[in-house]
């Protein structure tokens, strides 16, 4: 069988979990990357090199390998010293030290991919080091994902401080897919900085690729609140232009209420609820089932199950 060429866009650890799943099946994977964090290691980097965000890089980097558990525990080991190297995992290093080598992000990457072996192809969104910028609901700005992830009011919009050069390699993916993926992830600081590029925009009018957009399980305060699916997906068609998602991967399964509890005091909220009305409105497939995961008491997707079922779809 053909491999079914797909672009992959997102960020975080969402992304991350659905390519696992992605790579055990016939796909020619080009997995674009959002670049704007700015936390812990990755801040640091940023400003003594100037360079783009590497934390999200290094975690699809991980997801893609062939030895993903070794590379994992290799790329995530946080040094624990009183030195400058204190709390950076040493993935982040060694893209640095490749980009540093090489010249530039995208050939860092392609370094480390002849070493790693990786089931797919990692692609910067930017080379620039972009610093993401949020007008939360009473107006007021805030500066850098960091920041905008840790406040308390709910975001309205985010754009870019300085419009980025997006990677020509982004493009090429986005033209020559069999189908458009919008990962799970946080949607205003890991989905839409991908979306609010217009080089990226423009070029996804123009494809006749089926969209397909895999739905968080549950809601993310400041992000969305109280969203069902058709709320998620009405927002990312209005940075979509022309064209609409023609499918959405969405969880039936049941969360016991204490696991939803737990989460409500940490990063999720309650879980999104499906309203069929509106989502059939919207001319939307669904492409439903339980993609419910624990994995150490943590709610993932059943990455297998997300990939078997939308490479299901696309073969219907």
């Amino acid at each position: 069988m053909k491999a079914i060429k797909i672009a992959v866009l997102g960020g975080g650890t969402g992304m991350s979990v659905l390519l696992r799943g992605l790579k055990k099946l016939p796909f020619d994977i080009s997995a674009v990357v959002s670049v704007c964090d700015d936390g812990k290691s990755t801040g640091r980097l940023r400003e003594e090199f100037n360079m783009l965000a590497v934390g999200d890089i290094r975690k699809v980097l991980i997801s893609l390998s062939d030895n993903e558990e070794a590379v994992e525990k290799l790329f995530d080991y946080r040094f624990d010293t009183y030195s400058d190297l204190d709390g950076h995992a040493l993935g982040n290093l060694l893209l640095t030290g490749a980009k540093e080598i090489t010249g530039n992000m995208s050939d860092g990457i392609e370094l480390l991919n002849s070493l790693l072996k990786l089931k797919g192809k990692v692609i910067p969104l930017t080379e620039d080091n972009v610093v993401l910028m949020g007008k939360m609901e009473d107006g007021q700005i805030v500066e850098g994902e960091h920041y905008i992830t840790q406040d308390v009011r709910a975001i309205r919009e985010v754009f870019y401080k300085e419009r980025p050069t997006v990677n020509q390699d982004v493009i090429n993916a986005i033209r020559n897919s069999d189908a458009i993926i919008l990962s799970m992830g946080s949607l205003f600081t890991s989905i839409l900085p991908n979306l609010i590029c217009e080089e990226v925009r423009q070029e996804i009018e123009k494809s006749q690729a089926k969209i397909i957009y895999v739905c968080n399980m549950m809601t993310q305060p400041g992000e969305t609140d109280n969203f069902s699916v058709s709320q998620h997906i009405k927002l990312l068609n209005s940075y979509l232009g022309k064209r609409h998602i023609d499918a959405v991967v969405v969880n039936n399964g049941i969360i016991a209420p204490e696991v939803i509890s737990k989460y409500a005091s940490i990063e999720q909220k309650d879980l999104v609820r499906i309203d069929y009305e509106a989502l059939y409105n919207l001319g939307v497939e669904l492409i439903e089932d339980n993609y419910v995961w624990m994995e150490d008491e943590v709610i993932r997707h059943n990455a297998m199950r997300v990939a078997i079922n939308i490479l299901s779809y696309l073969l219907d």
